[in-house]
């Protein structure tokens, strides 16, 4: 488990008392008062037809003193109100702890010729630290502890990082306090020394390629803003260049990016990530275009490129809807979902490159294509049938062409997220895990054969007593939407457990299979959790990401209203016991689920989420996020945003459900203002008595990687806590789920529509 949670910050809170009673007994239970209602100051905006009026816009500013004072007071209400659950809470925070430790956590698994070098948070340990060992075995070795740069306070994270094609460097970003600005240092493998070399600005995408001489490489830099320059140009004009150790990296030279060549375009909010591999005397350029999925591509016959002015040959642009390259020989691989929404490979000459005329590799079927690799044995493809990976092997001549494909056999039914190859070696390495299967990493070698590499064991948690299923439910429009479901095997269908519905839905993300060992802390009470595979996400492709976009945004959040409902008629849960979450842009899909129908939840968490869409554009992080949200400057992009902004749909007078809302104060993704504002216009807006709760954490951002162990420990547990709480649980049944009585002449208000 990683996530990020939230540090504490004293204040002191003037308190009343609630008397409830039980069964044989009387308890007293206080709660501290809400902190004030801060100041409205209200900006309008009428366009195209519709009138918008937002009263804490003046949040956006985190510097004025209001905002600021807000922040600090909000957080500590919010620990005051989780402090007060006493003993239940308590009791959960151990068995987390206890089921966190279960096993060591391994990711970002890299094949590098005869080494795996990877990350790993073993029991214990605070933060993950970056390892390499020989692929064939053996002990393995710490290269990076991000522990030893820990301060008062805060605390330090990988972001990312690249060994050398040698296996003798690695270069590696790592940021402080959850704020993904990374810094890229090396180290060399053998010795564990980190090198002099440090280069900052370096956020996201960092080392993007070592080049063939095994002593420099290609590298994103963002650069400084200038005095008067707006946050939202912070993370604009992005430029790619070359670091030599050693070298003052202000002497490094830039050559692809914006502004770099007038022959290749760049929008200021587009990426330049420079690639070379061994097995082509070709590199690439490759343009991102925000958070966009489709991409431009570039090649140039050369094994390393020394300046700004190379005769780029542009290979595919955004209209042929290519996600993915890689090289062999002369021929160049693209993944696209052109003419094909379950996305195909196709292959096309470097020196004369023509998508009109390329040849497929991987035909289009009822699987999603989700990615490939190129290994000395051919290309591996892997592929998802709902929520289940699936793996095979095609065969390539010396100059890309393909040949035969054959499946290779899985130690059992389960998702793959990833899979590393090699161009050099045969073979791949992947993941594999499943709802109630801990994550283990194999690797297949030029046989075919299937073996357990052993840089992880499985969690020592006993899955037998849980189970998992996948089902469907029918949303507003009549579309079928797939449902994942994990319980204990001997629950009862009688509506009384608490449900924990996630749902997430944007870039065409799927939430596939995955195993925690922390969510047994909420199924051995009887919950269960449950995924709702909305549009927007990718569970069918790239027609199940477009209909959840921008003007079809709507139906993301009836699908998860529909999921919801689904929990309900089949008597696994009721709304007295129902609980959503939605996460970073899954903050739109519990936003507008609890703004449409209030009703439907008894608790809701907004985990860094995007909760004013209409305003996101003028954050750091905004203008990326334009290709998938929309901009409020055209009449589409206008409405779209309006219609999916929950800070916006919030009605005066409506019982809400109990709302915790968290956020990372150095999140550079989503904005902690949008949570602060929607929390803000919910706390005067509720008539329910339930809690709407701010959670801050000043060491942290919005990755839950970035996040220690510590942290994430006590988020699970203000998390869990809050929602068996509010959904009535029986160990907090002494702690009264409304924090303050419902006002006077109180009457709740109809349902809202869906939409």
């Amino acid at each position: 488990m990683h996530r990020p949670a939230l540090t504490v910050i004293l204040f002191v809170a003037t308190i009343y008392s609630l008397t409830v009673s039980r069964v044989g007994s009387q308890v007293s239970q206080s709660f501290p008062s809400p902190p004030p209602v801060p100041p409205e100051r209200p900006v309008g905006v009428t366009k195209y037809g519709t009138s918008v009026t937002d009263p804490y816009r003046y949040f956006e500013n985190m510097n004025d003193p209001v905002v600021v004072d807000f922040f600090k007071e909000q957080n500590a209400y919010a620990r005051a109100v989780l402090g007060r659950l006493g003993p239940a809470r308590d009791q959960l925070f151990e068995r987390i702890k206890s089921l966190d430790n279960a096993g060591a956590t391994v990711t970002g698994v890299t094949r590098d010729g005869p080494y795996y070098f990877y990350e790993k948070l073993n029991p214990g340990e605070n933060s993950p630290k970056l390892y390499v060992r020989d692929v064939e075995g053996g002990g393995e070795r710490m290269l990076v502890d991000p522990q030893s740069l820990v301060t008062a306070g805060r605390h330090f994270t990988i972001n990312y990082f690249l060994p050398s094609l040698d296996g003798k460097y690695v270069a590696y970003g790592i940021s402080e306090g959850g704020s993904e600005a990374a810094v890229i240092h090396v180290v060399e493998t053998a010795t564990a020394r980190v090198l002099a070399d440090a280069i900052d600005r370096a956020y996201y995408f960092g080392v993007t390629s070592w080049r063939p001489d095994g002593n420099s490489f290609y590298y994103v830099r963002f650069p400084k803003l200038r005095p008067g320059e707006p946050q939202t140009d912070k993370e604009t004009r992005a430029v790619s260049y070359v670091h030599s150790l050693g070298r003052d990296p202000d002497r490094d030279v830039a050559v692809f990016g914006y502004g770099v060549d007038a022959k290749v375009p760049f929008a200021p909010t587009d990426f330049p990530i420079v690639t070379y591999s061994p097995a082509s005397p070709y590199t690439l350029g490759i343009v991102g275009h925000g958070v966009a999925n489709e991409r431009t591509i570039y090649a140039v016959r050369a094994p390393a490129i020394e300046s700004g002015d190379v005769a780029w040959k542009r290979v595919a642009d955004t209209a042929d809807d290519v996600t993915g390259a890689e090289p062999k020989g002369s021929t160049i691989f693209l993944l696209t979902h052109k003419d094909a929404p379950m996305f195909k490979v196709v292959a096309t000459s470097l020196a004369s490159p023509n998508l009109a005329s390329a040849r497929t590799v991987v035909l289009p079927g009822t699987s999603v294509v989700q990615a490939f690799g190129v290994a000395a044995d051919g290309m591996y493809v892997l592929s998802r049938n709902g929520g289940f990976g699936r793996i095979a092997r095609i065969s390539l001549a010396p100059d890309g062409s393909p040949g035969a494909s054959n499946g290779i056999a899985l130690p059992f039914q389960g998702s793959i997220n990833a899979i590393a190859t090699d161009p050099r070696v045969p073979g791949a390495v992947f993941p594999l895990t499943g709802w109630t299967r801990s994550q283990l990493y194999y690797a297949v070698d030029a046989s075919g054969t299937v073996t357990d590499t052993h840089l992880k064991e499985p969690a020592d948690v006993d899955m037998s007593p849980y189970t998992s299923s996948e089902v469907q439910a029918r949303s507003a429009d009549g579309t079928m939407v797939p449902l994942s479901l994990v319980y204990r095997k001997d629950i009862a269908l009688d509506g009384s457990h608490p449900t924990y519905l996630q749902g997430y839905g944007a870039y065409g993300i799927t939430q596939v299979p995955s195993f925690n060992a922390t969510r047994v802390a909420w199924l051995e009470r009887g919950g269960v959790f449950a995924v709702c595979h909305v549009r927007g996400g990718g569970w069918y492709g790239e027609a199940w990401h477009r209909a959840g976009m921008i003007a079809t945004k709507p139906h993301t959040w009836q699908d998860f209203i529909a999921c919801g409902q689904w929990l309900i008629a089949h008597r696994y849960t009721s709304s007295a016991h129902l609980a959503g979450e939605g996460t970073s842009a899954g903050g739109i899909t519990i936003g507008r689920a609890i703004t449409a129908q209030p009703h439907l939840f008894a608790a809701a968490l907004d985990v860094v989420g995007a909760s004013n869409a209409f305003r996101m554009e003028f954050s750091p992080n905004g203008p990326p996020n334009i290709p998938e949200f929309g901009t409020v400057t055209n009449r589409v992009g206008f409405k779209a945003l309006y219609a999916m902004d929950a800070y916006e749909h919030v009605v005066p007078g409506m019982a809400y459900p109990a709302v915790m809302l968290i956020t990372g104060y150095n999140d550079p993704r989503v904005a902690s203002w949008q949570l602060a504002k929607f929390a803000a216009r919910l706390q005067k807006a509720t008539t329910s008595g339930r809690p709407i709760l701010l959670r801050v954490d000043y060491d942290a951002g919005h990755g839950f990687l970035a996040a220690s162990r510590a942290q994430s420990e006590q988020l699970l547990t203000d998390e869990y806590s809050f929602l068996l709480w509010q959904c009535g649980d029986p160990a907090f049944s002494g702690v009264p789920a409304r924090v303050f009585p419902r006002p006077a002449g109180y009457a709740r208000k109809a349902p809202l529509p869906d939409s």
